[in-house]
């Protein structure tokens, strides 16, 4: 049996045998348990009048749902990336730099986008159906581990997506060469970072 598993099992007994938490949370501080070890022992059982502690529910992992996550968080990162290839090659085009005489006409890289975009988009859109379907059937499914660690992995992203966006925005604007095509393009990719940080939100509150 696993440390944890024995500190729970513990806990359990105690507050079956009619323990108060704040005595069997000294006993257990006393044996050497941390303190988070011990709250979240604690917090893991609920008790009621005439009953045997009744367990509160806890995360989970599932290999399914590795799956389900895994695509998702692919897909919302090839249609965030190919957003932003697609709208700078546009930018490029409405604001032309007479510096550069290169053509930016619709090339392989903006084919390659769009491809990927219409191989992309509606997978996102059928897996966040899926997960949605899934969350209002079944509210313990926010409790899976594999959810909250690959929205925090996108949430993670995101914030380096921000840092770097903004250290390259100010490191031009230092140099002196921040011109209107650059900060469209900076705006752009702190837009879509924006949205797939909309879209990971509520993770943040779970």
């Amino acid at each position: 049996m696993k440390p944890s598993d024995q500190l729970s099992d513990y806990v359990r007994r105690a507050l079956a045998q009619g323990g108060e938490r704040d005595e069997i949370g000294r006993a257990l501080a006393h044996a050497g348990w941390s303190a988070p070890e011990i709250d979240e022992a604690l917090e893991g059982w609920e008790t009621a009048p005439g009953l045997p502690p009744v367990p509160r529910p806890r995360p989970y992992a599932s290999a399914q749902e590795a799956l389900l996550y895994g695509l998702l968080f692919l897909s919302l990162g090839m249609i965030g990336w190919h957003v932003c290839e697609l709208g700078m090659a546009l930018i490029d085009r409405l604001i032309p730099d007479p510096a550069d005489s290169r053509y930016y006409g619709p090339g392989s890289a903006a084919r390659w986008s769009i491809a990927s975009l219409i191989a992309f988009v509606p997978l996102f859109v059928m897996l966040n159906r899926k997960v949605s379907r899934m969350s209002l059937g079944d509210g313990g499914r926010r409790r899976s581990l594999v959810r909250k660690w690959f929205a925090s992995l996108t949430l993670l992203v995101v914030a380096l997506v921000f840092l770097a966006d903004g250290i390259y925005v100010i490191y031009t604007l230092l140099n002196g060469e921040l011109t209107a095509r650059f900060a469209a393009k900076a705006a752009l990719v702190a837009g879509v970072a924006g949205l797939v940080f909309a879209y990971y939100r509520d993770e943040l509150n779970d």
